[in-house]
């Protein structure tokens, strides 16, 4: 995958990726992710969030397991033997600063690891369907943190295709791995100054 040249484009290409090839994603990479989404926007900037990078085989080999992917299509979405995620980065929230409404921080850091991600031509998935319990134990984290979410990483061994959504939200993937996912329109989402205008 070209690393893309502006942030919109960026932002165009994003698309969640389950298959991942053999190379390993470097630990500078990692590191420039992570300082991304710890300069994430934080709500009253109470930066409650903390990050658990993983790339060990062993540790990797543990959590994918515990991990659950694109469950609407389980398990033909799963990442395929040999293409499973190369890196982790767990988004953890520090409930000492934060025991609620951490939601908009975790939001805000995920979006900006995976456009950082995307720019060095690292393909992500963001994944909320983790068995939480057995991730602590692997991982040491300590009672007064929560796991929200993970970041999957790799570079990608499939495309992402956006559809247009007609009747149904429900993503699919063809043989040949290719996931298509339906966006609603930008004329469907749009109103200017008045809702309900489509001109200003």
């Amino acid at each position: 995958m070209k690393p893309m040249t502006t942030l919109y484009e960026l932002i165009l290409k994003r698309r969640s990726i389950r298959q991942f090839g053999a190379r390993p994603v470097e630990p500078e990479s990692l590191s420039r992710i992570v300082n991304a989404g710890r300069l994430a926007a934080s709500a009253a900037n109470q930066q409650p969030l903390e990050f658990v990078a993983v790339d060990r085989e062993d540790l990797r080999a543990a959590i994918y397991p515990e991990l659950k992917f694109a469950s609407a299509i389980a398990p033909a979405g799963f990442p395929r033997p040999g293409n499973e995620p190369k890196a982790y980065i767990f988004a953890l929230v520090n409930l000492k600063i934060r025991e609620k409404m951490f939601e908009y921080d975790v939001g805000a850091a995920m979006e900006n690891m995976a456009l950082a991600a995307l720019a060095e031509g690292i393909a992500s998935c963001w994944v909320i369907s983790i068995d939480r319990p057995a991730v602590v134990r692997l991982l040491g984290i300590p009672l007064e943190y929560r796991i929200d979410a993970v970041l999957a990483l790799g570079y990608p061994a499939q495309e992402s295709k956006e559809e247009v959504l007609t009747d149904s939200t429900k993503y699919w993937q063809d043989e040949d791995l290719t996931f298509h996912v339906p966006k609603r329109p930008l004329a469907s989402v749009l109103h200017i100054n008045i809702f309900g205008s489509t001109t200003s």
